[in-house]
């Protein structure tokens, strides 16, 4: 009797060990399994040191577009760069956001919620919002800035349009290490230089440094430790800040800017932001710059006045005089569209015969003078 009530003790115990291995079947497995798997999952969770990255990408428009479509080119082709890839970006139909749609990367909104331990590494192209100090902490390997101009030479929104604007002959891309508070002061991680061509507008420069700015995001992420160890501070030295375009900036100064300067005020922001000028109290838009030009005068002894304005019958242009020469245009809008030859038709030949101003262009800062700021539309 009591080897049998032992052995059914024994067969009970066995059936409640056994019951409770299949309720977690953990148990069953050696230690040391159990270890490797926990070990496993743990670092699955961690951070890795080196390729391929978790990236999270902030963008908006067209120029971060060309690093965020090598970036999913890199992701589908397995080159071992990026292992998952999500996109944060503004409201509203924005290039990076139809991108992500048709490529069917998963989308955040802004501002973003928590993504602790989600990602390796955070990747801003044109983004055009600060990140905190707590969000850039959830990064690991913190977060890079694609910046189209030599950090840190023009910092800030509108880098490609002074570049233009100012005349540089040398740019570039930076690849940066985003810090809180501020823009575009980040160590730098990579930078190439680019020759600025002559005559590019600021479209088709910013096109170029885009996808150069691209490749070189790459290049950063394939050694992105050894390139954090080798970062440098930006040097104060040289340091200038890139504003955003306006309006403002749009009126041309027939007395202060030369053939050279409306030329580069032209490539820069003409492709968004008509030349202005006035004519009788109005606003006129100038279109179609062909740039210097040589005119022939009725009267070569007489010298033109800034604003001057000479129909060019040949060349179908109007010629404005500037600072030093003549700059020609080949159309106008004032109420409407017009021609060189329309606008000599139904202004320029009648005010001629005027007292004012005489077939000028005037200056908005000379107009704002002579009406002591009245009278003007849309000099904002």
């Amino acid at each position: 009797t009591e080897v049998a009530t032992a052995r059914c003790s024994m067969w009970w115990s066995a059936g409640r060990t056994a019951g409770a291995c299949l309720r977690m079947p953990h148990l069953l497995q050696p230690p040391s399994w159990r270890w490797r798997s926990s070990t496993k999952r743990l670092c699955s969770r961690m951070s890795s040191s080196r390729p391929p990255w978790r990236l999270l990408f902030f963008g908006s428009d067209e120029f971060a577009v060309e690093s965020l479509k090598l970036l999913t080119s890199s992701r589908n082709a397995n080159e071992g760069i990026v292992e998952t890839l999500e996109v944060v970006t503004l409201p509203g139909s924005v290039p990076v956001k139809r991108f992500a749609q048709q490529n069917r990367l998963t989308l955040h909104g802004w501002p973003l919620h928590d993504v602790t331990g989600q990602f390796d590494v955070g990747v801003v192209v044109s983004f055009g919002c600060l990140l905190n100090e707590a969000l850039i902490k959830k990064f690991p390997h913190g977060i890079l800035n694609v910046h189209p101009s030599l950090l840190p030479r023009w910092r800030g929104p509108a880098p490609v349009f002074h570049t233009i604007l100012h005349g540089d002959a040398v740019t570039g891309v930076t690849i940066m290490q985003i810090r809180p508070h501020r823009f575009d002061v980040g160590p730098v991680l990579n930078q190439e230089l680019h020759p600025v061509p002559q005559s590019c507008t600021a479209d088709q420069l910013g096109a170029v440094l885009a996808v150069k700015g691209a490749h070189l995001l790459i290049d950063t992420l394939k050694t992105l430790s050894e390139k954090m160890e080798n970062r440098r501070e930006q040097s104060q030295t040289g340091a200038t800040f890139a504003p955003k375009i306006t309006k403002s900036m749009s009126w041309v100064l027939w007395e202060e800017q030369t053939c050279d300067q409306i030329d580069r005020l032209y490539r820069a922001i003409g492709s968004r932001i008509a030349l202005r000028t006035t004519w009788d109290g109005r606003t006129v838009k100038l279109l179609e710059f062909v740039g210097r030009c040589h005119i022939s005068l009725a009267d070569e002894r007489r010298k033109p006045d800034p604003g001057s304005v000479s129909y060019q019958k040949e060349s179908d242009t109007l010629a404005v005089c500037c600072k030093d020469g003549w700059v020609g245009f080949k159309a106008v809008l004032l109420k409407k569209r017009l021609t060189a030859a329309d606008f000599y038709n139904g202004y320029l030949h009648q005010s001629v015969q005027k007292s004012w101003p005489g077939g000028k262009f005037v200056s908005r800062k000379t107009e704002l003078r002579q009406d002591g700021g009245r009278g003007l539309d849309s000099v904002t």
